[in-house]
């Protein structure tokens, strides 16, 4: 803890805030709330869902989502120590913590402010979607966690108002954005926009996502997205089905293409990509891979072929310009700053090779920095990001405001205006392998090219 509030302070001097991890839904069953609850002590047994047969788990278990159902089953596991049943929503060793116990609050806003005593100014409210549960429901997303995450809030105003809060709500669009307010969390993940960039990549067309910027990309004031292409997870299509049905697209058949493509199944696909925690019940899957992996780069060189790396290249930077570009902070997972690669050999490490994530956990190699070549594609991806880095900070139309959505009469082209301080800018993202043509009345229209007495061009 020395350690980390020393790197605290040095981080700051730098202009770099720290993110950590705040665990909250639940506990490692090696913590000592665990241990003692395991021992006996029913004060710390209060702490978790304990139950001493089926009969509740089953009833529970009839309306709850599988998160990880390769594995096990259920959400339910037996600890031979207590003889109890444990809510375990996520791996056997995570107990959920029962906030439904007032000490359970008072114990973790204890946590909270310890590691803002330390100097971390954001905290990842880690599976906020899942901390509180109710018999009938799928125990996501109820009244409870919000009020509870305005509690932690509260609190952090009063004691470290410097605090903010990361949304981790990897839920319905619907849902993501009931998180995000001054009162809850500051900043949220935009998993919809990560999911829907992927989705445009492999159908060359842009409805969907154009759809979804113009309904739901809009936050409350103080609020901002966290915009991502890869973090260390799964990619899932969280797409709203109405959505898809409004422009066309039946959502089912749909998520089974996604899937099929970015695992490399369907016929003409440039991606490599693992399927994540298929459900056999449902049918439903998610994908991993790294960015250069699922755009191309890795079938490109296993071709040699120069045109085929190009296009990977190209559809890398394109996903970088718009979370770039489209308002937020824009997140950069590590490894894909550099275009690393798929790494398959986790698979020969016992404790790995049944989690298809590994194959985008790759460690750095800090000795030969892929950044330093610039003829080859991880230097160049890296130089590109410095250049759109400094576009980013040089454009100051990118400094805050809204983004309005322009239609381009061309459904292979995603276009938007960001507007702030008395400057404009318009965006166009070809999804498509191919030149595309706009026509020039379009872009007037949206701004560029000419002044206008209220936002004077970039």
């Amino acid at each position: 803890m020395e350690q980390l509030a020393a790197l605290c302070t040095l981080l700051r001097s730098e202009g770099i805030s720290l993110t950590v991890d705040f665990v909250f839904n639940h506990t490692s069953d090696e913590h000592e709330w665990a241990l003692r609850a395991r021992a006996g002590e029913p004060a710390y047994q209060r702490y978790y869902y304990l139950f001493p047969d089926r009969t509740i788990p089953d009833q529970y278990d009839r309306t709850l989502r599988e998160i990880f159902p390769t594995v096990r089953r259920g959400s339910f596991t037996w600890d031979e120590g207590m003889r109890r049943w444990v809510w375990t929503t996520f791996n056997s060793f995570q107990w959920d913590l029962n906030y439904s116990n007032p000490e359970v609050f008072r114990a973790m806003a204890g946590e909270m402010l310890f590691l803002a005593n330390q100097g971390v100014e954001i905290l990842r409210l880690d599976a906020v979607a899942f901390i509180w549960k109710r018999l009938g429901t799928d125990c996501e997303n109820q009244p409870e966690a919000h009020l509870l995450i305005q509690a932690f809030n509260a609190l952090a105003r009063i004691a470290a108002p410097s605090l903010l809060f990361l949304s981790e709500a990897i839920v319905h669009p619907d849902e993501v954005i009931k998180y995000v307010s001054v009162d809850e969390c500051q900043i949220s993940y935009n998993p919809l926009l990560m999911a829907l960039l992927w989705e445009a990549l492999a159908t060359r067309q842009v409805r969907l996502l154009s759809s979804s910027l113009r309904n739901r990309y809009q936050l409350p004031p103080g609020c901002a997205w966290l915009n991502y292409i890869r973090v260390h997870d799964d990619i899932g299509w969280t797409f709203d089905d109405e959505d898809a049905r409004r422009v066309g697209i039946d959502p089912y058949g749909h998520r089974r293409f996604l899937n099929s493509f970015y695992t490399g199944f369907f016929p003409g696909s440039f991606a490599r990509g693992l399927p994540f925690q298929f459900n056999p019940d449902t049918g439903d899957a998610r994908v991993s891979g790294t960015l250069a992996s699922l755009a191309g780069l890795e079938q490109a060189l296993e071709a040699g072929d120069d045109g085929l790396i190009d296009l990977a290249l190209k559809r890398i930077l394109l996903l970088y310009s718009v979370v770039m570009s489209a308002g937020g902070m824009p997140l950069i997972y590590i490894g894909d700053e550099v275009a690393t690669l798929n790494d398959y050999r986790y698979v020969d490490d016992p404790a790995k090779a049944d989690d298809s994530r590994w194959v985008h956990r790759v460690a750095s190699n800090w000795e030969n920095p892929a950044w330093r070549d610039m003829s080859r594609p991880g230097g160049y991806i890296y130089s590109e990001l410095l250049r759109l880095t400094s576009l980013r900070k040089a454009l100051t139309a990118l400094a805050g405001g809204d983004l309005e959505v322009v239609e381009t009469g061309n459904a292979q082209v995603l276009g938007y205006v960001r507007r702030a301080n008395g400057r404009q800018l318009v965006v166009l993202a070809n999804f498509s392998e191919r030149p595309q043509k706009i026509e020039p009345n379009t872009l007037r229209v949206a701004g560029a090219g000419y002044r206008s007495p209220t936002w004077p061009a970039v």
